[in-house]
């Protein structure tokens, strides 16, 4: 898929920005979330190639929220309503800059082309964009990819310390 994006973008001249946009409750990333936490349920995609290609690559992201969610937090958080939400909201970031991230090594910068990648999650309750960043975690708007792994550790922490997810690990569970 990326080697005929790069292909479109050479015969694109005027092109300047690719934009990944992820949005807030996410269902893919929501089902990652859910296998994740319940492994057992993988089970149930062995005859279905297509969908388990595409969790297994959302896994990774999930679990590297996880990790980052666990290391600030504590391990004690996994048994909290509150847990399995956070985890979702923070895989989308995540997936969001990891998707323009790759996108970025794809198509490459050079002289001749100012195009760049961003990304963001569009929030459907507030009809906002947000990207969290170190000094405006509660930014809105579209932010540069991370450049590095020190980008991402950066992004992970600016994440976590957001009111979206500090709200989220707060909230009281609902109750039926």
């Amino acid at each position: 898929m990326l080697g005929s994006l790069k292909y479109a973008v050479e015969h694109l001249d005027s092109l300047k920005l690719i934009v990944v946009l992820g949005h807030s409750g996410c269902g893919a990333l929501t089902a990652a979330v859910d296998l994740f936490l319940n492994p057992g349920n993988y089970l149930a995609l062995a005859a279905k190639p297509s969908l388990r290609a595409l969790l297994d690559r959302m896994l990774l992201v999930v679990q590297a929220s996880a990790n980052k969610l666990l290391a600030t937090f504590g391990p004690e958080l996994v048994r909290t309503a509150c847990y399995r939400p956070a985890l979702i909201e923070a895989s989308i970031v995540t997936n969001a800059a990891l998707a323009a991230y790759s996108i970025q090594q794809e198509i490459g910068t050079n002289a001749q082309s100012a195009l760049q990648a961003v990304y963001g999650v569009y929030l459907l309750e507030t009809r906002r964009v947000w990207t969290p960043s170190l000094g405006h975690a509660d930014g809105t708007g579209l932010s540069p990819v991370p450049v590095d792994l020190a980008g991402f550790e950066e992004l992970g922490d600016a994440m976590v310390k957001s009111s979206r997810i500090t709200a989220l690990l707060a909230a009281e569970p609902e109750t039926d």
